[in-house]
């Protein structure tokens, strides 16, 4: 008997999966974060949302939006764009804020009514939990981390987003 199975931890986490399909024009628009992994491009960040726009080029502009130290704080803005990769259901985007870096965004969570989606990187030390809405109803949130773990997602260090903005 190994250390992993005597104390019943798993010695690989499974791959990720993404979404099988993504809607674009359906995904575009303005979505809240509702509670992410803390990233330090996102250090004290209040009120934070994320905007996507089809742009006729082919890739979603993605503009991102936060009050940095408070509610009140000042607004924190950077643009860039989100380029989908071929034969992923639009489910893998790369993010670009800083030519030439992509970063990949892929989509592991969505709701059938486009409501909420939960974004991530394979590695799975990024993690957000957006909503359509400033605020989640509390059972779909714990049902979002409850698939979370089942994933393999460890949330121990998931922070909730202050949204209390309008």
């Amino acid at each position: 008997m190994s250390l992993f199975s005597l104390f019943n931890v798993s010695a690989k986490k499974p791959e990720l999966k993404t979404v099988t399909h993504v809607d674009v024009q359906r995904y575009a628009g303005k979505w809240y974060e509702i509670a992410s992994f803390p990233q330090k491009f996102q250090s004290g960040c209040h009120c934070t949302t994320a905007e996507y726009t089809l742009s006729d080029k082919g890739y979603l502009i993605v503009e991102n939006r936060c009050n940095r130290g408070s509610v009140k704080g000042k607004l924190s803005y950077i643009k860039g764009k989100a380029f989908i990769q071929n034969g992923t259901g639009n489910a893998k985007l790369k993010v670009q804020f800083f030519f030439p870096i992509r970063g990949k965004y892929w989509i592991i969570d969505l709701a059938d009514n486009y409501s909420y989606a939960v974004v991530s990187h394979p590695n799975r030390k990024y993690l957000w939990i957006l909503s359509r809405t400033s605020k989640m109803d509390d059972s779909v949130y714990k049902d979002i981390l409850s698939r979370l773990t089942e994933s393999g997602f460890e949330l121990t260090t998931l922070v909730k987003t202050i949204q209390e903005c309008e």
